[in-house]
C-alpha cells in the first residue's frame, strides 16, 4: 500500500473506531426515559448515570492510557480498549438495577478512554501542519457517524426491542473492528520513532506544568471545559426534552436526530477543517477568531431551539447548532497537535479530556437533571426545557477563551517550532519531526 493510500486508510479505521465509540453515549441519551421507567429512577440518578459516574473513570483512566500511548504501541492500545468497551456495552443488557448498570458503565468508560488520545497522537505522524485541520476534521466525522447510528438505529431498536437489546446490538460490532485495527494498522515508531521506556519519558508532573505554563494551551483547556460542561449538559438531555415536550417516540426522534446531527455534523466538521486548511493554513490566530465568533452565535441558536414551542423550528435550530458546533473541532485540535511536542500529544489530549469530561460530561448532565427536578414544581412537564435554556449562555465564556487564545497562539506556536524549546519538553530521545 502506497504511503498516501495507507495514511488515508489509517484515518478511515480511526474514524470508524471513533464512530462506534460515540454511539454508546448518544444511544444512552435516547433511551434514558425508558431506563427511568424500567428501573424507577429520578432525573438526578439519570444525571449521575449519564454524567459523573461515566466521566470520572473515562477521564481519569485516559491519563495512564495516554502516557502509555506516548511511549508505546498506539495501534495495540486502540485495539485492546475497543474490545473492552464493546464487551462492556453489550453487558448493559444484563443490568437489573441502578447499581449494576452503574458498575457496567464504569467498564464502558475505561474502555472508551483508550480511543481518542492515541488517535490524536497518530494523525500528526502522517499529516503536515497545513493538512492537520482537514485530517482532524475528517477523523471527527466519526463522532457524527456515531450520531447517525446512535440516534437512528438505537431509536428504532429501542422502540421495537427495548433498551437492553439495543445496547447488546450496538456493542458487539466493535469486536471485529478491533481485530481489523490490530492486524492491518502499523505503529510508525521504528528506528528514531521507536517507543521509549517509562524512565526516558518526561514525568507527568513536568508535562502538566509545562503545558499549564503555555498561555494558549491553558486558554484552550478552559474553552474545552466550558464547551464540555454546557454542551454535554444540553446534548445528553436533548432527546428527553423532545420526548417530554413534544411527545415523540424514540424511533421518530432517532430519525430526526440522525438527519440533524448527521448532516449538520458532517457538513460542519468537514467545512471547518477544509476552510481552515485552504484559507487560513498556518494562520491559527484567524482560525481561533472565527471559531470564537461562531460560538458566540451558538448561544442564541441553542437558546432559540429551547425557547421555541414549535418542534420544526426547534429541530431546525438544533441542526444549525450541530453544524456550527462541529466546525470547531478540526482547527482547534489541529492547533493543539502543532502546539504540543510529539511525545506529549496523547498525554495533552488526555489531560484536556480529564478536566473537560470531569467538569463537562460529569457535572453538565447532572446539573441539568438537578435543575429539572428543582424547577418541576413551577414548570411541571416543561421543567427540562427551562433547565436546558439556563445552560445556553455558558457558550459565551468558551467564546471569550477562544478569543484570548487567538492573541497568543502565533507566538506560542513559533516557540514550539524552535528546536531548543521543543526539546525542553521531552526528556527522552527526540524522534525525527518529518511532518512538523
Amino acid at each position: 500500500m502506497r504511503p498516501t493510500s495507507y495514511r488515508n486508510y489509517l484515518l478511515a479505521v480511526l474514524l470508524l473506531t471513533l464512530a462506534l465509540n460515540s454511539v454508546d453515549r448518544l444511544a444512552l441519551g435516547l433511551v434514558l426515559q425508558n431506563i427511568k421507567a424500567d428501573l424507577h429512577l429520578s432525573d438526578t440518578q439519570l444525571g449521575i448515570l449519564s454524567g459523573i459516574a461515566f466521566a470520572l473513570f473515562y477521564s481519569v483512566m485516559g491519563v495512564p492510557i495516554a502516557r502509555w500511548a506516548d511511549r508505546g504501541n498506539r495501534v495495540a492500545i486502540v485495539s485492546i480498549t475497543t474490545i473492552l468497551w464493546s464487551a462492556a456495552m453489550a453487558l448493559c443488557a444484563l443490568a437489573g438495577n441502578f447499581a449494576q448498570l452503574l458498575l457496567i458503565r464504569v467498564g464502558v468508560a475505561v474502555g472508551e478512554a483508550g480511543c481518542v488520545p492515541p488517535a490524536h497522537s497518530l494523525i500528526p505522524d502522517y499529516f503536515t501542519r497545513a493538512e492537520r485541520p482537514r485530517a482532524v476534521a475528517i477523523y471527527t466525522v466519526g463522532g457524527t457517524l456515531g450520531a447517525v447510528v446512535g440516534y437512528f438505529l438505537a431509536g428504532w431498536l429501542n422502540e421495537f426491542y427495548g433498551w437492553r437489546i439495543t445496547f447488546m446490538l450496538i456493542g458487539l460490532p466493535g469486536l471485529p473492528l478491533a481485530a481489523l485495527a490490530w492486524f492491518s494498522l502499523k505503529e510508525p515508531r521504528r528506528g528514531p520513532h521507536a517507543p521509549v521506556t517509562p524512565a526516558e519519558q518526561a514525568r507527568l508532573k513536568v508535562v502538566a506544568l509545562t503545558l499549564w505554563d503555555n498561555p494558549t494551551f491553558r486558554r484552550l483547556l478552559f474553552c474545552l471545559c466550558m464547551i464540555a460542561f454546557f454542551g454535554n449538559g444540553i446534548l445528553q438531555w436533548q432527546p428527553v426534552f423532545f420526548i417530554r415536550s413534544y411527545g415523540l417516540a424514540t424511533g421518530e426522534l432517532g430519525t430526526w436526530f440522525a438527519v440533524i446531527f448527521g448532516l449538520g455534523g458532517i457538513v460542519g466538521s468537514y467545512a471547518g477543517g477544509a476552510l481552515a486548511s485552504r484559507y487560513a493554513a498556518q494562520n491559527e490566530r484567524l482560525q481561533l477568531m472565527v471559531i470564537a465568533v461562531g460560538y458566540g452565535a451558538l448561544t442564541m441558536i441553542e437558546a432559540g431551539a429551547f425557547w421555541s414551542h414549535n418542534r420544526l423550528v426547534a429541530f431546525g435550530l438544533t441542526g444549525i447548532g450541530a453544524a456550527a458546533g462541529a466546525m470547531i473541532t478540526g482547527p482547534l485540535f489541529a492547533t493543539i497537535q502543532t502546539l504540543v511536542p510529539e511525545r506529549m500529544r496523547a498525554t495533552s489530549i488526555a489531560l484536556i479530556y480529564l478536566f473537560s469530561n470531569l467538569i463537562g460530561m460529569g457535572l453538565g448532565p447532572l446539573l441539568a437533571g438537578i435543575l429539572s427536578d428543582v424547577l418541576r414544581p413551577v414548570f411541571a412537564q416543561e421543567s427540562l426545557r427551562y433547565s436546558l435554556l439556563l445552560l445556553c449562555p455558558g457558550y459565551l465564556w468558551a467564546a471569550r477563551q477562544l478569543w484570548l487564545a487567538s492573541r497568543t497562539v502565533m507566538a506560542d506556536l513559533a516557540a514550539a517550532q524552535r528546536p531548543g524549546d521543543a526539546a525542553s519538553f521531552d526528556h527522552g530521545p527526540r524522534p525525527q519531526q518529518a511532518h512538523s
